[in-house]
């Protein structure tokens, strides 16, 4: 169907009318006159041709106006409605930047990488998994930076998230700060839909805020945060004295993380490697959304343009005669 938007425009159609109305009477200016012998033989002339040639361009121009008023009201096709998914719920993931993250500690395709590219594999595919979500992502180090609002495009979070890269947030860990930024962009929704998912492989190192303070001003707006601790508990370094073994996860602040997690109705989550990473989504996969009223929208195509465009032409027309309205 033809849906114009702004249809009061159409009470400018008469305006030419009332602007000629308004307009003072134009006094007829005598000239001089010329005597000719045969008076019939131009009375003829003026029949054949001034009568034709004074009335067809303000036809057109009558309808050159019509048709500009009528492109000026914004004429839409409406197409069929379409459902829109719509789950309701709102996930922040907060990643952690901090050069720790750059361990390489954990195996992907039969390769050891480094805990980002890790997280960039595993949450890539929970991001293209929530379909109907609104995700947004938090890059932290020294400090928290919001990377990407809420939005229901997952590809662009995705591809921000892969784009990412190591201490471009600072050398060190604002854990509290972090929390504290997520709290901020969806305090504003709804209560029951607020979730920000947590990944970090060490601990609290930097900021203004500490995580529990942080942890408390999310349970006050009803933000539950899930922690997830990234990192292996045991890594074989080669040295020229030999092979030993090592905990890369040694900084990793567990005891924080789960009090961060229990107070806002969270729960933390131990990701010693790939596989136990992908599992932590899959389990997060499964957290019920809240319901909403199904919403509705209509593809619309504009259509101004072709009557702007027939009243542009008939307007040329008109000028490139060369002739005077009467």
């Amino acid at each position: 169907m033809i849906h114009f938007e702004w249809p009061w425009l159409l009470a400018a159609l008469p305006l030419p009318l009332f602007i000629r109305w308004l307009m003072p009477v134009s006094v007829a200016i005598e000239h001089a006159a010329l005597k000719v012998p045969f008076l019939d033989d131009f009375s003829a002339d003026d029949s054949r041709t001034t009568l034709p040639t004074r009335k067809w361009p303000l036809l057109l121009m009558t309808l050159a106006w019509c048709l500009l008023v009528i492109a000026s009201t914004r004429p839409q096709w409406l197409g069929e409605p379409v459902e829109q998914a719509m789950s309701g719920r709102d996930l922040m993931l907060v990643v952690d930047l901090s050069p720790s993250m750059e361990a390489e500690d954990m195996v992907l395709n039969k390769k050891f990488v480094d805990r980002l590219t890790v997280i960039k594999s595993v949450a890539g595919e929970f991001i293209n998994r929530r379909v109907g979500d609104r995700l947004g992502l938090i890059l932290f180090g020294s400090q928290p930076y919001l990377q990407t609002p809420l939005t229901f495009d997952r590809k662009t979070v995705a591809t921000l998230l892969n784009e990412a890269v190591l201490g471009m947030a600072g050398d060190k860990t604002a854990i509290g700060d972090a929390i504290g930024l997520a709290v901020k962009r969806l305090k504003n929704q709804p209560a029951d839909s607020r979730v920000a998912i947590l990944l970090t492989d060490g601990a609290n190192t930097a900021g203004e805020v500490s995580p529990i303070k942080a942890a408390e001003l999310a349970k006050q707006h009803k933000l539950k945060v899930y922690t997830i601790g990234v990192g292996a508990d045991e890594m074989i370094v080669r040295s020229f004295f030999g092979s030993r073994k090592v905990n890369p996860s040694a900084d990793l602040d567990e005891n924080t993380l789960v009090k961060v997690a229990e107070s806002t109705g969270g729960r933390y989550f131990r990701a010693r490697n790939t596989d136990e990473l992908n599992n932590i989504y899959l389990l997060l996969d499964k957290l019920e959304p809240v319901e909403k009223d199904k919403q509705y929208f209509r593809p619309r195509s504009e259509l101004y343009f072709w009557p702007l465009s027939l009243a542009l032409a008939l307007a040329t027309c008109v000028c490139l005669t060369r002739v005077s309205l009467p």
